[in-house]
């Protein structure tokens, strides 16, 4: 069974930085693409970030681009999401997800191409 577990958010102010941490157990985790969503308050959940299998290929949503770097360790288990410049509307819960694929699949921004997630971690960023 593949465990996603979040962690890193917390109460930012706007302008801030901060690095989401997102430890995938329960199964060789270089097997896997990993994403990013988040769900705002009163809002559905929408695309953040993805890295494929390899880590070769990433994506971003037009909102973080240029702000957000995601990054993957292998031998850690860990991808992260590294999230410059902060401003409030990017106050959301932080959600990792996971898909296993074959090596030369890419990255994939599509909420229900993910079998796995975690819990999430709330960020907020206050103005």
């Amino acid at each position: 069974q593949v465990r996603l577990e979040e962690s890193g958010g917390r109460l930012v102010q706007a302008g801030d930085s901060l690095r989401l941490s997102c430890v995938v157990s329960g199964y060789t985790v270089s097997y896997y693409g990993v994403g990013w969503f988040r769900q705002p308050p009163g809002k559905e959940r929408e695309f953040v970030s993805a890295i494929s299998r390899g880590g070769g290929d990433k994506l971003y949503a037009d909102s973080v681009k240029g702000r957000f770097t995601i990054s993957r360790d292998n031998d850690k288990k860990t991808v992260y999401l590294q999230m410059n410049s902060l401003k409030p509307e990017d106050t959301a819960v932080y959600y990792c997800a996971a898909r296993r694929t074959i090596l030369t699949v890419p990255a994939n921004a599509q909420e229900d191409a993910y079998a796995y997630w975690g819990q999430g971690t709330q960020v907020t960023v206050s103005s």
